[in-house]
């Protein structure tokens, strides 16, 4: 909903297939979280280190846009009506952290540059009151698309639309096409200036990782390889703003195309993404890895590996 992406439920109520499938998807992926949120908070060196403080951020701000989206797709399905207040608040979240996800990946692949290129000043810059300082920051920046958006609603908008009780989704709440144009515009801006700090970050660590050597060149070589997979979830959540102008033109030629394309871009854009999440740092991070399946099989683990 929050990046016109969302699904309808009307468009799926001949495919109740697919809604199921979604919940398949959204179910595993919430579940996986929840192990890798648990894990998170119960080792002290998780919550006091900067990158998996950040790790952290992605997790939950995943975990709150997908159900957010999910709920709304079980509303519409069931063609529910709510007041369009009530909706409103509910996309404000939802857009939110349409933006938390990339900003906070662009910050991870700053602290992975700042690590490996400015290894005698990781321990100054990436302290546990800088994280916080950083997740405000990621927050603010993430506030601003919302809060041009909300600002145009609140001046086009009549009073007695907020009473109203409609199916909720994005296009209630625009009333001008420009708005369409200026909130994507805003997008990708900010999707530009990240993609730049990628591309400087990989950069600068490919540079480190021709010079170093041993152990430092492993160590390199494994944070040029996370920029990459960052860059690949920054190019898809890129590829999800220009979805809608995609999905626009195949609705004037084939309705079934359009229907089949916006179920294949919710899969392919909007779950993917936040799936890689946990497979960047919760299974390719060989201490945050450990700690999980710790957890999983109730010490069982630790006990093996250490016998």
């Amino acid at each position: 909903m929050a990046s016109n992406n969302s699904l309808n439920g009307g468009e799926l109520s001949r495919y109740p297939y697919r809604v199921v499938l979604v919940q398949v998807l959204v179910s595993v992926f919430l579940c996986i979280n929840l192990f890798l949120i648990t894990t998170f908070f119960m080792e002290a060196f998780f919550y006091t280190s900067m990158r998996y403080i950040l790790f952290a951020i992605t997790l939950l701000s995943d975990s709150l846009f997908l159900s957010g989206t999910n709920v709304l797709l079980i509303l519409n399905y069931f063609r529910l009506t709510m007041q369009m207040w009530l909706c409103l608040i509910i996309f404000i979240v939802s857009y939110l952290y349409v933006f938390v996800t990339p900003v906070t990946l662009t910050a991870m692949t700053l602290e992975r540059y700042v690590a490996i290129c400015m290894p005698l000043r990781h321990a100054e810059l990436c302290t546990t009151r800088s994280a916080l300082h950083c997740v405000l920051i990621i927050h603010c920046l993430s506030s601003v698309p919302c809060i041009v958006f909300v600002s145009i609603f609140f001046a086009s908008a009549p009073l007695s639309f907020y009473k109203q009780h409609r199916v909720c989704s994005v296009e209630m709440l625009i009333f001008h096409r420009w708005q369409s144009h200026l909130r994507s515009a805003i997008s990708e801006f900010y999707f530009l200036i990240m993609c730049i700090i990628i591309v400087f970050s990989y950069v600068q660590i490919l540079k480190a990782a021709k010079a170093a050597s041993g152990d430092n060149k492993k160590s390199t070589g494994k944070g040029l390889r996370t920029v990459v997979v960052h860059g690949f979830q920054l190019l898809l959540c890129l590829i999800q703003l220009w979805t809608p102008f995609i999905e626009a033109a195949v609705l004037q030629m084939n309705v079934m195309l359009y229907v089949y394309i916006r179920y294949f871009n919710y899969i392919t854009f909007i779950l993917a993404p936040r799936c890689l999440s946990p497979l960047v740092y919760g299974l390719r991070d060989k201490r945050f890895f450990n700690a999980l399946k710790y957890y999983v099989l109730c010490g069982l683990y630790r006990k093996q590996s250490s016998g």
